[in-house]
């Protein structure tokens, strides 16, 4: 039962937590593409008063109907002006989620002025807080999802205390929504809850699957999709402290001739056992990335002399620590050649960053190897 109850907890302080720049820039894109369905569900809600009023509803229903879908439609060109402009507003995704949930009750409460059991016993009109909260799945940050939901919940709540309060129990039954009871608005407040909870769970297997993307399978270490989304950010906030930012690309010597002598099971151990040292020096401002194979980046805040500095420290300690691949067994040089870059002095991004770092890696290599280049020669 402990494990069960801190299994939960661990659930519950993923899904309220911030998510990191891989899934924020995910739901940046989820964002836009909520802003583009809304459009297109906004124009199928105009279907909806025209199909009233083609099967004998009642006129003023209709022209509800009609206004509310205007005016979804309308803000629907607004929000995706704004989610066109990429993580610029970071309340966007509450702003719109509050949007839809609110134009829901508006409808709701216009109906209900017009004849008070429509607006409690609406289904129709009723799904638009269950189309709300499905939308939120798609921005990839459980806070939205139970922000929308609780919004949803609390908007119904009120608005069901005060058609209870001001109606009679005759004006609560009609011969074309039935009956309102209490019973049954709560309900419907339960499960709006259960329906925010089974999103937030489905926000959390997305996480969990865009973590999987953006981390090494082996390491554990971010990996070339965490790099690509989070060094933009990176970079912007170098520009905004006033601080260098340097990488380095790193790669092991003579890789593949331990996979060749003990085998890749000890030579993925080997792999480890570097990962581990370098993870074990890494301080504030420090970043280690697998690109792939033998190949590593880091990313620090410093200067180039320091970044160099740096590494060659863990280049030296490597050097000092051989790698033991089975008991008994005769102890194993590791090496590598590294090649340093800085922003802003030698390139504007990653790119230029690592086509910098690259060409001094091939030098370090090509001049013997086991050393740090940080200057073209």
């Amino acid at each position: 039962m402990h494990a069960e109850g801190r299994h939960y907890r661990d659930i519950a302080s993923a899904i309220l937590s911030r998510p990191d720049e891989v899934m924020l820039e995910v739901g940046a894109g989820g964002e836009l593409l909520v802003a583009r369905l809304r459009v297109v569900i906004a124009a199928m809600l105009l279907l909806l008063p025209l199909a009233n009023a083609a099967t004998g509803g009642q006129f003023n229903e209709t022209l509800i109907g009609l206004a509310g879908a205007v005016f979804v439609n309308l803000f629907a060109q607004v929000w995706l002006a704004l989610a066109r402009q990429k993580r610029r507003y970071r309340w966007l995704p509450y702003g719109s989620g509050a949007f839809d949930v609110t134009a829901t009750t508006i409808v709701l409460v216009m109906l209900a002025a017009n004849h008070l059991p429509a607006g409690l016993n609406s289904m129709i009109v009723w799904c638009g807080y269950l189309l709300a909260i499905a939308l939120t799945a798609l921005r990839n940050d459980g806070r939205v999802t139970l922000f929308v939901g609780g919004l949803a919940v609390a908007e119904y709540a009120v608005l069901t205390a005060i058609v209870f309060h001001v109606a009679s129990p005759d004006q609560l039954i009609s011969s074309d929504y039935g009956t309102v009871s209490l019973g049954g608005q709560l309900q419907r407040m339960v499960l709006l809850a259960a329906f925010t909870l089974i999103m937030a769970m489905v926000v959390y297997r997305m996480q969990r699957l865009v973590e999987m993307s953006g981390t090494d399978g082996l390491t554990g270490l971010p990996n070339r999709t965490w790099l690509v989304h989070r060094f933009p950010r990176l970079l912007d906030a170098a520009k905004r402290d006033g601080v260098s930012l340097c990488v380095a690309l790193i790669d092991l010597d003579h890789f593949k001739r331990i996979n060749d002598e003990v085998g890749h099971h000890a030579g993925d151990r080997a792999l480890m056992h570097v990962v581990d040292l370098v993870r074990d020096t890494l301080e504030d401002g420090e970043w280690l990335v697998r690109l792939g194979g033998e190949e590593f980046v880091l990313v620090l805040r410093k200067p180039l002399g320091t970044a160099w500095e740096r590494v060659d420290g863990m280049r030296r300690l490597l050097y000092s620590r051989r790698f033991v691949p089975d008991q008994g067994a005769d102890p194993l040089l590791l090496t590598f050649s590294a090649g340093v870059a800085s922003f802003p002095h030698e390139a504007s991004d990653l790119s230029g960053l690592l086509r910098r770092a690259d060409q001094r890696l091939n030098v370090a290599k090509s001049s013997g190897r086991n050393r740090v280049l940080a200057r073209d020669t």
